[in-house]
């Protein structure tokens, strides 16, 4: 039995190293401004799906010899290897949680010994031990392309100058982005967060043409140009902008847009799975291409765990097929959103998930109504008067919820002295809000620059129900 195991091993291994090698003599010969690897961007869907099952039989392999959490889960599902015959098969096997990896904390579930792994990253563990992910010289090395993929498809060429504004460190967004853009062979300037001023100068300076940020940075930078008096059409060079690592909504991408003189699409990425990468919008900007020649995606319903079907909202749930260091079996992203078979018409045929919604655990429920701060960020932006930055505050009263929205004012409406007409706007964003949500709140209008800034994922609840 252990004899044929390894033998089935050896054999797709065998092909995995195929077709990762053939990949990347793809990715060298097949470049356009369109595609970075056209042929497994395009694969046919009967194609795609052999590859995923020759690689998810091989993960599932090597994460039942090598990591005792996996082989212990499996076993107790009175599962093994051998029992992966088709994708569907996949469903059978446990879920993994954050939980699980904290509980391994912090190399228990590395499928390689220490000495191959190249690279650590980490979660902040900001509501307990943090989350190690391991990566081995391959697994960089697809992340790389996967990230020269995502940027092409986000619009960059091998002659821009990107502007490298997300987090360097533990966190994967700088480190991801950077090799990625490296590997297209652009020019990277790696400026990570903060000294907004001198970015923007150094933006005009340099000539970046590509922005890659938050969301909630890329508004904050173009507040900072309009307060420097700069013009974004004739003092910068920026053409498009690949933003990600929150939540945002299709209003606060026109908003962006608008404001820097720029084509914003989003890109998706969680640490556990790889980093960013996982997947990226194309120009047409009708959902994000996940990589599934890398990873597959399953959509469930967060309370139940079963599968829900295509177009339904739910938690995103990740396995990846070409992991070394951590390869990660069904994992539970808390991350909500639906996905659509449905072709694109840009050429790609990978599945599509719509643009995260909210994560099932910042969901609010207010009165028993589930409430995400994209929701609230999609309002303000249609009624305007006001910045798109805003802070959900939830009290007790009585045994009663009270959500209070905090809204700020715009420079020119806080700058009018009708009382009248700025207790007519408070009136027409809660209905607005109130409307949207099914649900009764209050509003509090704020100065302009009241609410804080971030320079990485933007703060937007304050829940004191838990404090």
């Amino acid at each position: 039995m252990i004899l044929r195991n390894i033998y089935k091993f050896v054999i797709l291994l065998f092909i995995s190293v195929y077709f990762i090698l053939s990949d990347q003599n793809c990715g060298k010969k097949e470049r356009s401004t369109l595609y970075w690897n056209q042929r497994y961007e395009t694969l046919p869907r009967e194609e795609l799906e052999q590859l995923q099952l020759e690689r998810l039989k091989m993960t599932i392999e090597r994460s039942f010899y090598s990591v005792p959490h996996y082989r212990s889960v499996m076993q107790e599902a009175g599962m093994g290897p051998e029992d992966i015959n088709c994708l569907e098969d996949l469903q059978k096997l446990p879920f993994t949680t954050k939980e699980d990896l904290r509980n391994n904390y912090p190399y228990g579930m590395f499928a390689v010994p220490l000495s191959e792994i190249v690279r650590i990253h980490s979660s902040s563990g900001t509501t307990g031990k943090p989350t190690v992910v391991g990566y081995t010289r391959n697994d960089i090395n697809n992340w790389a392309e996967l990230m020269a993929r995502a940027l092409v498809s986000g619009g960059a060429k091998k002659n821009d100058i990107i502007h490298n504004a997300y987090g360097y460190g533990l966190f994967t967004g700088g480190l991801g982005i950077h090799y990625g853009a490296e590997r297209l062979g652009a020019s990277v300037i790696p400026i990570s967060g903060g000294n907004t001023k001198r970015q923007i100068m150094i933006m005009c300076d340099y000539g970046s043409t590509v922005l890659t940020c938050t969301p909630s940075y890329a508004l904050y930078i173009s507040e900072m140009v309009e307060e420097m008096g700069l013009d974004p059409k004739k003092d910068l060079k920026l053409r498009c902008g690949v933003l990600g690592a929150e939540p945002w909504s299709e209003n606060m991408r026109l908003e962006i847009e608008k404001r820097l003189d720029i084509s914003a699409v989003d890109i998706y990425g969680i640490s556990e799975v790889i980093g960013p990468g996982v997947a990226v919008e194309c120009s047409c900007k009708k959902g994000l291409h996940v990589m599934e020649d890398h990873f597959i995606v399953e959509v469930i319903d967060p309370d139940t765990g079963e599968i829900i079907p295509e177009g339904e909202e739910g938690e995103l749930v990740f396995t990846s097929l070409t992991k070394e260091g951590l390869p990660i079996l069904r994992y539970r992203t808390r991350d909500i959103a639906s996905v659509d078979y449905e072709p694109c018409p840009c050429g790609r045929t990978h599945i599509r998930m719509s643009r995260v919604s909210g994560r099932t655990d910042d969901m609010l429920v207010i009165r028993g109504v589930n409430v995400f701060p994209s929701q609230i960020e999609s309002v303000l932006l249609e009624v305007g008067y006001t910045e798109p930055h805003y802070l959900l505050v939830v009290d007790r009263e009585d045994n009663l919820d009270i959500l209070t929205v905090w809204v700020e004012l715009s420079s020119k409406s806080f700058a009018s002295d009708e009382v009248r007409k700025l207790e007519e706007l408070g009136a027409k964003i809660r209905g607005e809000i109130e409307a949207a949500l099914g649900l009764s709140v209050k509003v509090k209008l704020v100065e302009p620059k009241t609410i804080e800034r971030s320079e990485g994922k933007a703060k937007r609840v304050i829940d004191n129900r838990k404090l």
